[in-house]
C-alpha cells in the first residue's frame, strides 16, 4: 500500500481517484490549492534554518565579527570618497578588484562604463548686506562655474516653487535662495534637482537651495541636480538649514539681501569607469543569478562610508560569509558594486543594457542604499507568490529581529530590472538618522556601528542564500 505523508501527495492522489472514478482518462494536472502550496514553500524553507544560523553566528559572533567594518574602514581610510571619474574611484576599484580575487571568489572583474567627470574646485558663498558673513555651501553636481570673479547680486528668497512663480516679476538678475520645508527626502529632493532649472526660467543668474535633510549642524548637503532642457545653465549650490533661515527671516522684514557667489567647478569629458562583479558560480543552474550589490562611488566629501560603503561592502561579505562556509547554492551568486549611481545610476543602466539579454534569469536583484544600521528586514518589490515565498525566507531571521517584510524593495541601479519584473529588494533597517550625514562631510566610518554592519551582512547572505538554492526561482 503507497504510504502519503506530504500534503500535496494526498491532494493528487486523491485526485487521480475521483478523475478515474469519472472516467477521465489521458494526463491530467489537478491545481493544487493555495494552502497546500503554502505548506509546501514553508517546509522547503524551514529546511534552511540550521544553514541559517551558520551564517549569523559567523558573521555576528565568529571569526568573521567586525570584518565588513574593518575592511570598509581600510578602503575609506586609504582611498577617501570616491567621486564618478576620480583617480580616487578608480584606485579604489583597482584595490577592490585584487582583494576579491584574494578572497578566493570567482569571475572577478570590471566592467567598463562611461561616467560623467564633474570637479568642484574652489567655491564660496558670502552674505554682503545686511552684513558680512561667510555661508558654509556645497556645489551641486554638474553645475557650472560662476565667472572668476563671481556673481554679486540681491537674493530672492523663497520658501517653494509656486512662490517663485508668483514672484517671477521680482526675479530676473537675482540670486534665487530656496528655504523649501523638509517633508521627506523623497518629496524635498525635487528643489535640489530641479532649483537651478525652474530659477533660470524666472531669469535668475544662480541659485542656493536649502540642504536636504531633516538636520543640520551648519553643515550643507551635495548631490546631482539636472539642467532643464532649452533653459539657460546657472551656479548652483546647496546652503546649510540654519543660513537658509536666517536668510528667510532676513527677507521677510524687508531686509535687502546682497550675495557675492565664486564657484569654479568644471564639466569635463566623461571617463571611464567599472562596475566591480564578483560571483560564487551555481552547483546547479549557474545561468540563474540572485545578485546581491550596493554602489562604490560617492560624493566628493567625506569618506562615502555610509552612501554606500556600507552596502557595498556587505554585498561583498555575504559572498566572503558563504565561500567561508563551503557553501555553493544551486544558482549563481553573484555581487555587483556599482559606479557613478550619484549621478543618476549610470552603472546600473550600463549593467542592465549589458545583461538584460539574461532577464529571465535574474531571480531576485538586491540593493543595499539607504543605510547599513540596526536590520529590521527587507523592502520588497515583487508580485504575491514571490512574496509569499519571501515572507518564509524572513523567518530565517527571527534569531536577530530582522524578519519583517515590507514594500517598495527597488533602488536606483536594479529599477530596470524590477520594471520588467524581477522581485527586487533593499534592506530595511532603522535608518533614522540616514539623511542628516547624506552627502556631506560628516559621512565617515564614525557614523557606522561594526555589529549593525554584521547583522546587515548576516540578512544580506541569509537572504541571497537561501533564495539563491530554492528548488525553483522566484515567481514573477
Amino acid at each position: 500500500m503507497r504510504t502519503l505523508k506530504h500534503p500535496v501527495d494526498i491532494v493528487m492522489y486523491l485526485g487521480t481517484i475521483l478523475l478515474s472514478t469519472a472516467g477521465v482518462t489521458g494526463t491530467t494536472i489537478l491545481s493544487v490549492p493555495n494552502y497546500l502550496r503554502q505548506e509546501e514553500i514553508r517546509q522547503e524553507v524551514s529546511k534552511y534554518q540550521d544553514i541559517a544560523n551558520k551564517i549569523i553566528d559567523l558573521a555576528v559572533h565568529g571569526s568573521a565579527q567586525n570584518q565588513t567594518y574593518n575592511r570598509l574602514a581600510y578602503m575609506t581610510d586609504r582611498f577617501g570618497n570616491r567621486i564618478a571619474g576620480s583617480r580616487n574611484l578608480e584606485h579604489a576599484i583597482d584595490y577592490m578588484l585584487a582583494r576579491l580575487t584574494e578572497d578566493g571568489l570567482e569571475n572577478v572583474h570590471g566592467e567598463d562604463v562611461m561616467v560623467p567627470h564633474w570637479v568642484r574646485g574652489k567655491e564660496s558663498a558670502m552674505i554682503i548686506e545686511p552684513r558680512r558673513h561667510p555661508m558654509a555651501i556645497l556645489g551641486l553636481g554638474s553645475s557650472i562655474a560662476t565667472p572668476s570673479s563671481g556673481i554679486k547680486a540681491e537674493a530672492l528668497v523663497v520658501k517653494s516653487f509656486d512662490e517663485l512663480h508668483k514672484k517671477a516679476s521680482q526675479a530676473k538678475g537675482k540670486i534665487i535662495v530656496y528655504n523649501q520645508d523638509y517633508h521627506g527626502y523623497g518629496t524635498s529632493v525635487k528643489y535640489r534637482r530641479l532649483g537651478a532649472t525652474e530659477a533660470a526660467k524666472v531669469g535668475g543668474v544662480a541659485s542656493l537651495i536649502r540642504s536636504v535633510t531633516p538636520f543640520s549642524i551648519n553643515s550643507p548637503h551635495t548631490g546631482q541636480q539636472d539642467y532643464g532642457s532649452n533653459v539657460t545653465k546657472i551656479p548652483t549650490a546647496c546652503i546649510t538649514v540654519e543660513d537658509a533661515e536666517m536668510l528667510y527671516r532676513m527677507s521677510n522684514r524687508g531686509e535687502k539681501i546682497v550675495i557675492h557667489l565664486k564657484m569654479s567647478a568644471k564639466n569635463l569629458p566623461p571617463a571611464k569607469s567599472r562596475n566591480t562583479v564578483a560571483e560564487i558560480v551555481g552547483s546547479k543552474y549557474p545561468e540563474q543569478v540572485v545578485l546581491v550589490s550596493g554602489h562604490f562611488d560617492s560624493w566628493d566629501v567625506g569618506e562615502g562610508a555610509m552612501d554606500d560603503g556600507g552596502g557595498a561592502f556587505i554585498s561583498w561579505q555575504t559572498l566572503t560569509l558563504i565561500r567561508r562556509l563551503g557553501l555553493r547554492p544551486k544558482r549563481t551568486l553573484r555581487m555587483v558594486l556599482w559606479t557613478a549611481e550619484e549621478q543618476g545610476g549610470v552603472g546600473g543602466r550600463a549593467y542592465y543594457e549589458r545583461h538584460k539579454s539574461n532577464l529571465k534569469n535574474m531571480d531576485l536583484v538586491m540593493e543595499s542604499d539607504v543605510g547599513t544600521f540596526t536590520p529590521l528586514g527587507l523592502k520588497l518589490t515583487a508580485n504575491k507568490q514571490a512574496t509569499a515565498v519571501m515572507k518564509e525566507v524572513m523567518k530565517l531571521l527571527k534569531a536577530i529581529n530582522a524578519s519583517q517584510l515590507s514594500t517598495d524593495g527597488s533602488e536606483t541601479d536594479i529599477t530596470r530590472w524590477v520594471e520588467n519584473g524581477v522581485p527586487g529588494a533593499s534592506l530595511l533597517n532603522q535608518n533614522e538618522k540616514y539623511f542628516y550625514f547624506h552627502h556631506t562631510n560628516g559621512d565617515t566610518m564614525t557614523v557606522l556601528d561594526p555589529h549593525q554592519l554584521d547583522l546587515c551582512a548576516a540578512v544580506w547572505a541569509v537572504v541571497s542564500f537561501t533564495v539563491a538554492d530554492l528548488c525553483e526561482m522566484l515567481p514573477r
